[in-house]
């Protein structure tokens, strides 16, 4: 062999061995609830930012969406999981220890809508399970993860513009997204000392498959005109990269039913969503 082509041979093996490290240093992200809606985009929004993605749901559709994805030419880790129970979120834990996440999003929930005393008890348990107490737990683990690392992070939690209000008629899930941006921004305040960043994402009315899930398609709000869920999660990507506490994403409408929110009394805020939320049918 020529020294020529050893050369060669040891140059193109630098060259390999600079483009897996570089490889290697991409940012990674950890997205829940992401098989579609806002999860899906939000992945989405961070893949075409350079990130590597782990990208979690209960539904065998994250399989397909991790495929999407990597159709893109993006690395996709792809987890089947339920995280409505304290063994799902355990599992996931165990799943991703000794990856070094820089960014997640805290973003997997479902909703029930109806009276209250007509709604399934087990199907508010279980939606109270992965809001809020499924949130807690991994936001747990992620927090004392980065404070150990000690190299900062970001949590994206998806809340909602339901939080600034009492909902009738969804109640429990209403009650829900109003600990999760209370639990947010507690946390950003909490944080901060440890450069973590800690955003709540608060959609409106968005096309997703919520309003079919929660059962309530015959609603003002379900027959509404609906936001794109890929500039909700574009919202919120730039809130969180910005270091923002909290963002009301989507149409400017939504911003000022935000402002609404905070003026009016309880009451006041009660009849008003109430509007939105009863079925028609009633």
């Amino acid at each position: 062999m020529s020294k020529k082509t050893n050369h060669k041979k040891i140059a193109s093996k630098k060259t390999t061995i600079k483009k897996n490290l570089l490889q290697k240093t991409k940012p990674l992200a950890l997205i829940t609830g992401a098989s579609s809606g806002i999860g899906f985009e939000l992945a989405k929004v961070f893949a075409d930012n350079n990130f590597d993605l782990i990208i979690v749901a209960e539904d065998a559709a994250i399989n397909e969406a991790g495929q999407a994805i990597r159709n893109l030419g993006k690395e996709v880790t792809t987890l089947q999981i339920n995280l409505a129970s304290f063994e799902g979120v355990e599992e996931l834990c165990a799943a991703i220890k000794g990856r070094k996440i820089d960014v997640a999003a805290i973003n997997a929930g479902v909703g029930v809508g109806g009276e209250f005393i007509a709604t399934d008890l087990s199907d508010e348990m279980n939606m109270m399970q992965l809001n809020v107490m499924g949130a807690v737990h991994l936001a747990k683990y992620l927090a004392k993860d980065f404070v150990q690392r000690g190299e900062g992070g970001k949590i994206l939690f998806t809340s909602s513009l339901a939080a600034e209000m009492p909902g009738p008629y969804y109640a429990v899930y209403a009650a829900t997204k109003a600990f999760i941006q209370h639990f947010s921004e507690a946390l950003s305040f909490e944080l901060k000392e440890h450069s973590i960043t800690v955003t709540a994402l608060q959609p409106g009315v968005t096309d997703t498959n919520f309003f079919k899930r929660a059962d309530m398609l015959d609603t003002k709000a379900g027959k509404a005109k609906k936001d794109d869920p890929a500039q909700v999660a574009m919202d919120g990507y730039k809130a969180l990269m910005a270091g923002k506490d909290h963002v009301v994403a989507g149409s400017f409408m939504n911003i000022i039913q935000s402002v609404v929110g905070k003026i009016v009394s309880e009451k006041m805020g009660a009849r008003m969503q109430g509007a939105q939320t009863k079925s028609q049918a009633y």
